[in-house]
């Protein structure tokens, strides 16, 4: 549809300056031509061309022009002739040339597509038949993966991202802003998590070490329909929030995998503060400095075990049953106790949620 686009455009051309003219790529070939019979061939002039720093150039009689679109060669318009106007003739085919894919970009572009599905900017009933005019299997899996990452200058995340999955009939890589890269990645199988962890850490570290560039994913749920890619890109946005509450040092948060977090998430902030008030004595967690969370951050991950933690954190094993009844006195919570272990988890969730809460309202 597009290179009948341009070869419109050119016949167009050709029937105002009465010189032959056509696009090429850089390698050559001849994609579009006034004389259709040259479409496929290669000019000689290449090697000339591209060698040449300069965007419009003479040679043998042809005139070239370079046509840049976001600072890529996408084509070299061409004049068989040696006409005066010939620079003029030029720069006006490339602004129409850049136009004409600006147009079918928005119009037909399947990237573009995709990008109004997860933003909501097309209506659910349409959007079956336009996949089918782009030709885009309807009912294949499919996820989205949230990518963010810290601003920085000349350096573009979503160019790394898409050296990562060429593949632009398959898998998407979106651009939002310069913070944010949307995939939407095709998958053979609709329970391919493991496939998911593996894909997503690959661009954490691709990032990291191929641009200096810290970066966290979010993962949505696996779709069966093109129609719900809204829903996992929403789901991949709620990973992220969630997990910058609950597991801020995690690179790659699974929405399917949030737990408890995504029930506290979703639960108003004044039942909140009431379990809170419930659950410890009057300042009582305000008493507990980091060394005291530490402990029983590693006394948790050692499944209430005292002798492996101790052994962990380098300390006596009476000391840190010390330090666990020190806990004791102030929250009112054993936590070498299963119950209240479990409670005393929930709620430095939630003190964490109802933090995040504050210093966003600030």
């Amino acid at each position: 549809m597009r290179i009948k686009l341009y070869q419109n455009l050119v016949n167009q051309v050709k029937s105002i300056i009465n010189e032959e003219l056509g696009l090429m790529d850089d390698s050559g070939i001849i994609a579009v031509c006034s004389n259709e019979k040259k479409v496929g061939m290669k000019n000689p002039l290449i090697s000339e061309i591209m060698k040449s720093e300069k965007t419009f150039n003479v040679f043998e009689n042809q005139s070239f022009q370079k046509i840049y679109i976001k600072n890529k060669l996408e084509f070299i318009a061409y004049i068989n002739s040696t006409n005066e106007n010939n620079a003029k003739f030029l720069s006006l085919l490339s602004m129409n040339v850049v136009n004409l894919k600006s147009y079918y970009e928005d119009k037909y572009d399947k990237a573009n597509f995709i990008k109004n599905i997860i933003m909501d900017n097309i209506l659910l009933g349409d959007i079956t038949l336009k996949a089918k005019e782009l030709r885009l299997p309807n009912n294949v899996y499919r996820v989205a993966l949230l990518i963010k990452t810290l601003k920085i200058k000349d350096i573009y995340p979503y160019e790394v991202v898409e050296g990562l999955f060429p593949n632009r009939n398959k898998d998407f890589v979106i651009i939002l802003d310069d913070e944010t890269t949307v995939l939407i990645k095709e998958l053979k199988e609709e329970n391919d998590f493991k496939e998911l962890e593996n894909i997503s850490k690959v661009i954490v570290d691709t990032l990291s070490t191929e641009a200096m560039i810290k970066a966290k994913i979010g993962i949505g749920t696996i779709v069966d329909s093109i129609r719900d890619l809204g829903k996992s890109f929403k789901e991949a946005r709620m990973a992220l929030q969630i997990g910058e509450i609950f597991e801020s040092e995690k690179s790659v948060i699974n929405y399917n995998k949030l737990g408890i977090g995504r029930l506290i998430y979703q639960l108003p902030t004044t039942l909140c503060e009431l379990f809170l008030a419930e659950v410890f004595q009057k300042g009582g967690f305000e008493t507990l400095d980091k060394e005291t969370m530490d402990t029983i951050q590693k006394f948790f991950e050692n499944n209430l075990n005292i002798s492996e933690t101790s052994r962990q954190l380098y300390i006596h094993r009476n000391t840190l049953v010390y330090r666990l009844d020190k806990i004791q006195k102030s929250t009112g919570l054993d936590i070498k106790m299963f119950d209240d272990a479990i409670i005393f988890k929930v709620a430095v969730m939630v003190k964490k949620y109802l933090d995040s809460n504050q210093a966003f309202n600030y």
